[in-house]
């Protein structure tokens, strides 16, 4: 077995749990690998030595955050993700330092799922693109006022927002921003999209949930600077006055290692501070 092990290295306590779990799973008889320039500091064996489809798990050490710019600079791996969560809100990063070699242990037996979450992928009218794991986020960027931008729905037209911008969220990503911008949680596994403004001027414009098979026509109206296109918070590019960025489902999957000694409305509870009583 070949796993492949990254971590935040703005996180000083990562390294050496690191070098923990490497040598955890080396007494397994597990190879691991890691980043070229990381590799001889943990003892690990570089990735540029195996090929991606050879390696049956990640590993990340961080945070929801960490995940998802691994899987964007290492765009060719599929491989299911564990995450360890050194960070501080991680819905994806669920498990804890305290429970690291429990966890590693059930991973080696056995005692897991994986869920395959919906990504998007995204694509201007230029051919620019991009994917997404959480959101696509159409901002306005430079602009010192509100925008306005125009949502059509497979053709059909949905509504112009004068907003900051639109959150276009995975499930995955509906716990994110899109959350924090007054947007719905949508259980993880969930084949749907969901469309949130952000800050918009009219109160009656309000989130909106599509089903995923159906693309997003997404408008720049407004006669100002361009604004900004995010994919995750990473990737970015700049739509202006009258071009049209079209999102639909991307064809690839996010793989998420899930144990089967945790659940995701536990994760939940925890992360958002409910505290209602078990009756």
């Amino acid at each position: 077995m070949i796993i492949a092990l990254f971590r935040n290295q703005l996180i000083r306590q990562s390294k050496n749990l690191a070098v923990g779990i490497r040598e955890f799973l080396t007494n397994q008889g597990i190879r691991v690998v890691t980043e070229d320039s990381e590799a001889e500091e943990i003892g690990a064996h570089p990735l540029s030595t195996v090929k991606p489809h050879e390696i049956q798990f990640i590993i990340s050490l961080g945070g929801d955050g960490t995940i998802l710019k691994l899987l964007h600079q290492h765009d060719n791996l599929e491989a299911p993700v564990l995450g360890i969560n050194m960070g501080h809100l991680g819905f994806m990063a669920d498990v804890q330092i305290s429970d690291v070699y429990p966890s590693l242990q059930d991973l080696i037996s056995g005692a897991y799922i994986v869920e395959e979450r919906l990504m998007l992928q995204g694509e201007t009218l230029q051919k620019e693109g991009c994917f997404a794991i959480n959101d696509l986020v159409v901002h306005r960027a430079l602009n010192p006022s509100l925008v306005e931008i125009a949502i059509h729905v497979n053709g059909l037209y949905l509504n112009t927002f004068e907003a900051d911008g639109v959150i276009i969220a995975t499930p995955n990503g509906s716990t994110a921003y899109s959350l924090a911008a007054g947007g719905p949680i949508l259980s993880p596994t969930l084949e749907a999209i969901v469309i949130t403004p952000i800050c918009p001027h009219t109160i009656s414009n309000r989130p909106i949930v599509l089903t995923a098979d159906q693309e997003i026509q997404i408008q720049y109206l407004s006669d100002y600077q361009p604004v900004e296109i995010r994919a995750d918070g990473l990737t970015s590019f700049s739509l202006s006055t009258g071009e049209v960025f079209h999102i639909t489902r991307s064809k690839k999957k996010f793989k998420l290692v899930s144990l089967l000694r945790q659940d995701y409305y536990s994760t939940l509870r925890t992360k958002l501070g409910w505290f209602g009583k078990s009756r």
